[in-house]
């Protein structure tokens, strides 16, 4: 290092002014870089060995993102017990008259939304009911749908669509729901386009299948929120196996 800058210093003085000006600059560059391991040693524990510790930390910290955990509710009945008696008078404030059938629904489309494809939910095959809703409904499907796929990313599980089994019904879909089941209202809270039914035993696997508890739990978590922000009133089905729920 001493015979470079040596060398340096004779061309240095050889040279015009301008030119001497540069040189001396990186001559006195050079002497900086030769004389600080000496000045200022790096040690364990100094500013610098911190600085360096603490990039590698962030950097490994980041690549193992710390995921939510998942809590469910502590009971589905307590947390979900909006009777029909209670959806009624919700879906008679925000619903349509009901249709009569397909036909009639397809002529209301002022009145009622297409939900049959989305990318936020999976509509099952209906056989007894049809895939229209009031713009309200179906914004509330599409906000629990996007929901759903935010939770499971926050928690680290694989996406996983919900599967909506049942959405409006007409006049008609009653009529022959009554022949095969007793139960069957004639004054069914899907008559107003105002109500569907999400399935917690079935989903639509995008990336894997996961355990159906696991994504019931991760469920049961968004639409504790929905209903707590009164957005929907819902009703856990254990027959059914769905939550059913009314747009509030």
């Amino acid at each position: 290092m001493k015979k470079l800058i040596d060398k340096l210093i004779e061309k240095l003085l050889a040279l015009p002014l301008k030119q001497k000006y540069l040189l001396g600059f990186v001559v006195v560059v050079l002497l900086l870089a030769a004389v600080k391991p000496f000045v200022y040693p790096t040690e364990e524990g100094s500013d610098e060995a911190i600085f360096e510790e603490n990039v590698v930390t962030q950097n490994l910290s980041h690549d193992k993102k710390k995921h939510h955990r998942i809590l469910s509710v502590p009971n589905y009945k307590a947390a979900f017990p909006d009777s029909q008696s209670v959806q009624i008078v919700a879906a008679n404030k925000w619903g349509v008259r009901p249709v009569k059938n397909r036909e009639d629904a397809e002529a209301r489309k002022k009145e009622l939304v297409y939900v049959g494809e989305s990318p936020y939910y999976h509509v099952d095959k209906l056989n007894s009911s049809i895939p229209y809703l009031v713009p309200r409904a179906a914004l509330l499907l599409q906000d629990i749908g996007q929901a759903f796929y935010d939770s499971l990313y926050m928690k680290g599980v694989p996406l996983n669509q919900l599967i909506v089994t049942s959405i409006m019904r007409s006049m008609d879909d009653v009529k022959k729901l009554q022949r095969h089941n007793g139960n069957a209202t004639d004054n069914s809270c899907h008559l107003y386009g105002t109500t569907f039914d999400i399935c917690y035993n079935r989903y639509h696997a995008l990336d894997q299948e996961v355990r159906n508890d696991t994504l019931k739990w991760v469920l049961s978590e968004v639409l504790r929120d929905i209903r707590r922000d009164k957005r929907a009133y819902i009703k856990y089905e254990v027959k059914q196996g769905c939550f059913h729920m009314t747009v509030r």
